[in-house]
């Protein structure tokens, strides 16, 4: 061996050894089989399924929320709407007394026409006219073909039982001798209940001439599964007042003004809600596969609770007209 590769690798030999440092505990695991699963793409069938259990669990959120929350706001809001329109025509002595208004035309549906107290209930509702689950929505709702109340016949008055702020739901605690009051524009007029009474029960007697009564009608039953309809009769105190001739019979109504029935013309703002639910929760899906879990969530959640609870508003009025 030369003196040249001696004195090499003499060199090498005393040369000071750098330590090597070992890697992290958590960099020299090997990636989980958890971490390293693909994500599921538009093309899966797990991917769309997700898509339809995003909009239905804001579907079913926003129709809890419109439930116990919106539906009860927004009956407040159209009750002091309808007091405020109600008290001015009655300053007027402008109200409808009967199926024609003032000008001779049918009254508009939705109008307001009385205000209904019911003091053992703590119950204030101003009274709408027409039954259709539309006009219900707004507070009770006086069906048509049937006079006024305090006028001579049977006047027939309508309300939910549980959505919409359920003004009548609390009608099964009525018994025979509570005092109903009803102010329209010939007064105030008072009734003293007589009976309650269900489908297949025996009903009142036939009224005798210059007689009036009142029938507060709603759901009976589990709220929103309703299983039959609930009556509660009230004869008035005291003299009829005049009451003008009907113009139409109750063949003319429609049939959604009838008990427990929908209204069809709230079947495109449903479509139309769920349309844009659906398509947001398909967006929803693309962003969390595309930017990020956490990041979609945060923009995505409150529109989807938006359109859910605009597609709940849109689902419960499809709901008949007393629940």
């Amino acid at each position: 061996m030369s003196d040249t590769t001696e004195r090499v690798l003499e060199a090498v030999s005393s040369a000071p050894t750098t330590k090597v440092r070992s890697l992290p505990v958590w960099l020299r695991k090997r990636p989980s089989a958890k971490s390293r699963r693909l994500r599921t793409t538009p093309k899966q069938a797990r991917w769309w399924i997700g898509v339809v259990w995003l909009a239905l669990s804001a579907l079913l959120l926003g129709f809890v929320g419109h439930v116990t929350i919106f539906g009860a706001l927004q009956h407040v809001r159209n009750q002091d709407l309808g007091y405020s329109q109600l008290r001015s025509t009655l300053a007027q002595a402008t109200t409808p007394l009967g199926q024609l208004d003032l000008n001779q035309q049918l009254v508009e549906p939705g109008t307001p026409v009385a205000l209904l107290q019911v003091p053992v209930l703590g119950l204030t509702e101003v009274v709408r006219e027409g039954t259709t689950s539309t006009q219900t929505r707004k507070g009770a709702g006086h069906r048509r073909d049937t006079v006024m109340p305090g006028q001579a016949g049977s006047s027939v008055l309508y309300g939910r039982q549980s959505t919409f702020g359920g003004p009548f739901g609390g009608l099964s605690a009525i018994v025979p001798g509570d005092k109903i009051i009803v102010t329209t524009g010939q007064g105030k007029q008072t009734f003293t209940v007589f009976g309650v009474r269900r489908p297949g029960d025996r009903l009142p007697a036939a009224l005798g001439v210059g007689k009036g009564r009142l029938t507060l009608v709603t759901a009976d039953g589990i709220a929103l599964a309703p299983s039959s309809v609930l009556y509660v009769d009230a004869a008035l105190n005291g003299a009829a007042q005049e009451t003008p001739a009907p113009v139409f019979l109750p063949e003319a109504l429609s049939p959604s003004e009838d008990v427990m029935q929908s209204d069809s013309s709230d079947l495109l703002p449903l479509a139309f809600s769920l349309q844009w639910l659906l398509i947001a929760a398909v967006l929803a899906r693309w962003l969390a596969r595309a930017w990020g879990r956490w990041q979609a969530w945060i923009v995505s959640i409150p529109i989807l609770l938006i359109l859910g609870a605009s597609a709940a508003d849109a689902a419960a009025a499809m709901l008949p007209n007393l629940t």
